[in-house]
Parts: C-alpha cells; sequence; structure tokens
C-alpha cells in the first residue's frame, strides 16, 4: 500500500519536475548553454533526490522547497511589449467604440508576395454594430488533421469582414514552437485584419486547409463577443499578457470570450484537440446542421475558391461566397 501510494505522488512530482526543465532550458538566464546547464543540473538533482535521500518524505519536503523558489523565479518573468517585434506583429491594434460606432485603427491588411515577403499595411475602419448581422469561423489546417488554428470573422451589412485571429507576437529572433509556447516564449496577440489578409495567407502562401463555416449565433452575442474581444485588445497595449499553448492560446482564449458573455457551454476535449472543433460545433447546433457533417465539412473547404479569386494570391471576395450555414 505505501509503495502504491508513493507512485501515486510520484506521477505529478514527474510532471512538474519536466515543466521545470522546460521552463528553466527555453526561459533561464542567457547564454543558452546557462539555460541548458541549469535544466540539466535540476534534473539530475531531482532524480539523485528521490533516489538517495531517505526517508520519501524528506526528499518530498525538499522538492517543495525548490518548487517554491523556481515558482517564485517564474513569478519575476514579466511580459512585456517593447521588444524589437517580428514586422507581421509590430503594432498593436486598437479601437474606439461610441454607442454602435467602432473605430478600428491599426488593422493589418499586407499586401503579400510570399509567405515572408510583404508590404505591411494598416488601415483605419469604421463600422456600425447596428449592421452587424453575424460571425463567421475559420479553421486552418497545416500538418495533423487534429490541430487547427480558428479565425473569427464579423460579418456586416455593405462593409468589409472584419476577422480577428489569436495568434503569438514574436521578436525578430524567434520562430513559433508550440512547445516554447508553454513556457513565457510570446505574448498573446490578437490579429485584427481584413478577412482576406489573414485567410489569403493561409490558402495561398502557406498552403494550408482552411473551412469557412457561419456559426448560428445572434447577432446581438456576436457584438457581445466582439466587444468583449476589443475591451482586451485595447486592454493589452497597457497590460501585455503571456500566450500560453494551453490556456491561452486561438481557440481556449475563444471560449474565454464567450464566458464573459455568459455561454456556459461545457467543456469539450476538441477545445484542445481544436482540429475536430467543427464536429464539436456541429453537435452542438452552432453551425448549419441541414447537410450531413461530411458534407458540410466538403463545401467549407475555401481553399479552392481563394485561389481562383487570385493565383497571384488574393483571396478577394471568395471567402464571402458560399458561406457554409
Amino acid at each position: 500500500m505505501k509503495t502504491l501510494a508513493r507512485i501515486a505522488l510520484a506521477i505529478p512530482l514527474v510532471v512538474v519536475a519536466l515543466f521545470w526543465v522546460g521552463a528553466l532550458y527555453f526561459a533561464g538566464p542567457r547564454p543558452q548553454a546557462l539555460s541548458t546547464a541549469l535544466a540539466l543540473g535540476y534534473l539530475l538533482g531531482t532524480i539523485a533526490l528521490f533516489v538517495f535521500l531517505r526517508p520519501f518524505r524528506r526528499a518530498v519536503v525538499v522538492y517543495a522547497v525548490v518548487f517554491a523558489a523556481l515558482f517564485a523565479w517564474w513569478e519575476t518573468l514579466l511580459p512585456s511589449n517593447s521588444r524589437d517585434w517580428a514586422p507581421e506583429v509590430a503594432r498593436l491594434p486598437w479601437a474606439e467604440i461610441e454607442g454602435d460606432r467602432l473605430v478600428v485603427h491599426d488593422l493589418r491588411n499586407f499586401d503579400y508576395r510570399s509567405e515572408t515577403d510583404f508590404t505591411p499595411r494598416y488601415e483605419e475602419r469604421g463600422y456600425d454594430l447596428s449592421k452587424l448581422v453575424g460571425v463567421d469561423i475559420f479553421m486552418s489546417y497545416w500538418g495533423s488533421p487534429a490541430i487547427a488554428h480558428t479565425i473569427l470573422s464579423w460579418q456586416f451589412e455593405d462593409m468589409p469582414p472584419l476577422a480577428i485571429s489569436i495568434e503569438t507576437r514574436r521578436d525578430k529572433t524567434q520562430q513559433y514552437s508550440a512547445v516554447r509556447g508553454f513556457f513565457k516564449q510570446y505574448t498573446i496577440y490578437y490579429v485584427v485584419a481584413d478577412e482576406r489578409d489573414l485567410v489569403r495567407l493561409r490558402t495561398n502562401y502557406r498552403g494550408e486547409d482552411v473551412y469557412l463555416y457561419r456559426l448560428t449565433v445572434p447577432a446581438d452575442r456576436a457584438k457581445a463577443v466582439l466587444l468583449d474581444y476589443f475591451a482586451t485588445i485595447n486592454d493589452l497595449r497597457e497590460r501585455p499578457r503571456w500566450y500560453n499553448a494551453l490556456t491561452q492560446n486561438c481557440t481556449t482564449t475563444i471560449r474565454m470570450h464567450a464566458r464573459h458573455i455568459g455561454d456556459r457551454a461545457p467543456f469539450d476535449w476538441r477545445l484542445i484537440v481544436n482540429g475536430y472543433g467543427d464536429q464539436m460545433l456541429y453537435e452542438r447546433g452552432r453551425v448549419d446542421t441541414s447537410l450531413p457533417f461530411a458534407e458540410l465539412r466538403e463545401r467549407s473547404n475555401v481553399v479552392a475558391r481563394a485561389k481562383a479569386a487570385d493565383p497571384r494570391g488574393a483571396a478577394g471576395s471568395a471567402c464571402g461566397q458560399g458561406r457554409a450555414g
């Protein structure tokens, strides 16, 4: 019985120890050799602690003291808006809201020639929130069918869509890594953009599979979510936040905004393995259910339409045609 209890305790201790190995390696002091040495030293020290120190409870106490010290260090790592940012995330969007008048500043509308070759262009656009008619979701796949990037796009009468993608803000020295996303390497960034910018980049230049669904969300709730988005977007100009690949990513953050306006839909494993999120939305009636899911999904693929609209790369209005649901 005592052995089983120790095994049960050891499992979470190992998980936590592996987290600290990653934290020291990725977020530890520079140069990288020093962070590597600290991570390796912590790992070997933890193993030695539980192998050689007796009684077992004494090892647990020492482990807890080290944990407290690491946690105190971890809390000193604060996000910042003052870094040499990659050009595609260099400017923070913001908005002015007065009644139903929404004015978006620094809306991204880049002219792409390739994924890495583009002319930066930022715009100021005004929207009449009383003319908001709904919200769509794009799901973009670049590898595993289990993982997708999600983008919301709000639709207005007689106005271009307003698309927002929740991403990482990286400096010029960084490349995106899902693993690094757990260890305070990036801040969270809301790309407020022309729909053609966000979708064209993925369909025409990154070669991703992109699916588009019209959500069955009433206009008033779509408006409430949009306003909650901009409350966060404006706040990030003064109070940056860390991105987290599990708790603060492109999908879990959408759920956070939905919960802020009273959506109490239960947690679903497909919020984490979000490549199957469209199936979850279908089961919950959040997208068109008049067709079998397989047929709806096939019709929702916008890659061919995006490329046909402008072979050079501009998705143009293709994303606004035949929106599923």
